[in-house]
């Protein structure tokens, strides 16, 4: 989309501007790079975002506005939180179970990774929600892969508020997504990245998060980090994205 806007000399706004993993077998980093270069207006959501424009020589039309997201789970938390009743449809208790994810290609396209994911996730000592991706579901159909685990769930995927409730109620998250790591971080529930790398590395750099792959090792071995320290405060809230943005079009 904004590539053909580009052609046809139609403005590109990109929101969530300035992104990078710098692992192009993403291809959402072959989109990202390409649609911040064609790009007019780049409204981006961190300083470190921001200053990765920088260093590729995109300096004119680049605001922080903060991060879109944010505001999202801000507004919706609290709802969730009064009306969600997905712990009690599990049977599951607040901080007395750990919550994954697992969808992206790098995991799920090769057996061998997905296998390994899985049966270290069916490892636990401590119970696990899994809700399955379509793909994931399809994957795993595929490879012949057996639920052996009591403590392993994998259910339907769920509605936004009911996957922040659980965000908010899981010991700690397990995932490859991007969305879930801030999601995590912002409700102050520790996140072990199944990934080699993350555009959001202030999630990292602030404690919440760390980046392990898909070794079983580096993953048990995180675990054992997370519930073995005290975590740093939160990331503070962001409050004015939307109104920032919207503010700064009309000027335009």
């Amino acid at each position: 989309g904004a590539l053909a806007a580009a052609k046809l000399h139609i403005p590109v706004i990109h929101i969530e501007a300035g992104l990078r993993s710098f692992d192009k077998k993403m291809p959402e980093e072959i989109n990202r790079i390409l649609t911040d270069h064609v790009s007019e207006t780049l409204f981006c959501p961190t300083d470190t975002a921001v200053q990765n424009l920088s260093n590729e020589g995109i300096v004119d039309g680049v605001y922080l506005t903060g991060d879109v997201m944010h505001r999202v789970l801000l507004d919706l938390a609290p709802i969730a939180r009064n009306t969600s009743t997905v712990l009690d449809d599990l049977s599951i208790s607040s901080k007395g179970y750990y919550l994954s994810t697992i969808h992206r290609a790098d995991t799920t396209d090769d057996a061998s990774t997905l296998l390994r994911v899985m049966d270290t996730l069916a490892s636990f000592d401590t119970p696990v929600i899994l809700p399955v991706h379509p793909r994931t579901r399809h994957k795993l159909d595929v490879a012949g892969w057996k639920n052996t685990s009591g403590l392993l769930t994998l259910i339907e995927p769920v509605g936004y508020l009911d996957m922040l409730a659980l965000t908010a109620g899981a010991k700690l998250v397990l995932t490859d997504s991007g969305g879930l790591q801030k999601e995590a971080t912002w409700l102050s529930t520790p996140c072990i990245t199944l990934r080699d790398s993350t555009e959001w590395v202030e999630t990292v750099s602030s404690g919440w998060n760390v980046i392990v792959g898909t070794d079983s090792d580096k993953i048990s071995n995180a675990i054992y980090r997370f519930e073995g320290n005290t975590l740093p405060e939160p990331i503070p809230a962001t409050t004015l994205t939307a109104k920032s943005i919207i503010d700064l079009l009309l000027t335009k």
